[in-house]
């Protein structure tokens, strides 16, 4: 035990990404990548790691997490998201919440302070305020932006559609120096959806798996077409039939866009630490961390490469 070498992958959401957010966008997931990473090099666990980099990612506006997230027909913020240990296949969700932070921190405390999996609005408020979690107000998790393109699709000849390319889920999958694997995945939904819409995210094996027989898997795109396909687990199963990450993401992915006309992305980590970045979409922010080297990009055949001591520095420096 002890043997593994560290691994994370993150996501900050497949789709298109405009080019004024581009490099917040990978800002973004290079300092989730880096923070789940110093995690991991410390000996802790993939479940703090995938927590601690989606976290990030929630507190940062450019992601349709948390601070950021999309508007529902309403104007309001509902949120989604799921953590699985890879260990016990033990899993906790959180769907359609309001006015909190960070709820990957919610479906985490579902997962070890309940005997429950997922946890639905009004009752996930309940036990947010048992937990002690503070309630941020609602105002403060909506960017202009959000509000903007609210009022955009608001417009009657506008169509809601053209915009869910811009989708912006976010997620992590790592393995840790014991060999476990973990998963988490937070969003804020399709712009201007149906109150109580709940996609993918929150539906184990949906918006994530992890299992450590096989890997572990966190997915972005279009949740109902992710829904059908059951899109995380049916990459693990092929990857249980001796494909590796690429071919078995590769696999599921082309599966949902011939069988159901969806688009999406994922990051997958294998149980022996490999790992894949792929998307059917046009663009995904994705990056990963591994041997003390950093992997980056948004674009199909993007991958920028630096070590984690120059990440830091231009961290530190900006972009």
């Amino acid at each position: 035990f002890g043997r593994m070498k560290p691994v994370i992958v993150v996501h900050g959401g497949a789709g298109r990404i405009f080019k004024e957010r581009e490099e917040g966008s990978r800002a973004g997931v290079v300092r989730a990548a880096l923070r789940g990473y110093g995690i991991l090099k410390q000996g802790g666990s993939a479940l703090d790691a995938v927590e601690e980099a989606v976290r990030s990612m929630e507190d940062d506006p450019h992601f349709n997490a948390g601070c950021g997230s999309v508007l529902n027909e309403k104007g309001e913020v509902e949120m989604d998201a799921i953590i699985m240990d890879g260990k016990n296949l033990d899993s906790g969700a959180v769907s359609a919440v309001k006015c909190i932070a960070n709820p990957i921190k919610l479906a985490r405390l579902v997962m070890e302070k309940t005997k429950h999996m997922l946890l639905t609005d009004h009752g996930a408020h309940l036990f947010a305020q048992a937990m002690g979690i503070p309630e941020t107000p609602g105002e403060k998790l909506i960017t202009e932006r959000s509000r903007e393109r609210w009022k955009k699709n608001l417009e009657p000849d506008s169509n809601p559609e053209e915009f869910q390319k811009d989708l912006g889920t976010v997620g992590a999958v790592a393995i840790d120096r014991e060999g476990n694997v973990a998963c988490a995945t937070s969003t804020g939904g399709l712009s201007n959806k149906l109150i109580g819409r709940v996609g993918d995210t929150a539906c184990i094996g949906s918006g994530g798996y992890a299992d450590n027989r096989s890997g572990a898997t966190s997915t972005t795109g279009h949740g109902e077409s992710i829904m059908k396909v059951v899109l995380a687990r049916l990459i693990l199963y092929h990857m249980e039939q001796g494909m590796s990450p690429e071919m078995a993401a590769d696999t599921a992915l082309d599966y949902m866009k011939t069988r159901v006309g969806g688009l999406g992305g994922v990051i997958v980590v294998s149980n022996s630490g490999e790992w894949a970045a792929r998307f059917s979409t046009k663009q995904m922010s994705w990056a990963t961390v591994k041997d003390d080297q950093l992997h980056y990009g948004i674009y199909a055949g993007e991958r920028h490469t630096k070590s984690v001591d120059e990440a830091h520095v231009s961290e530190s420096e900006g972009y």
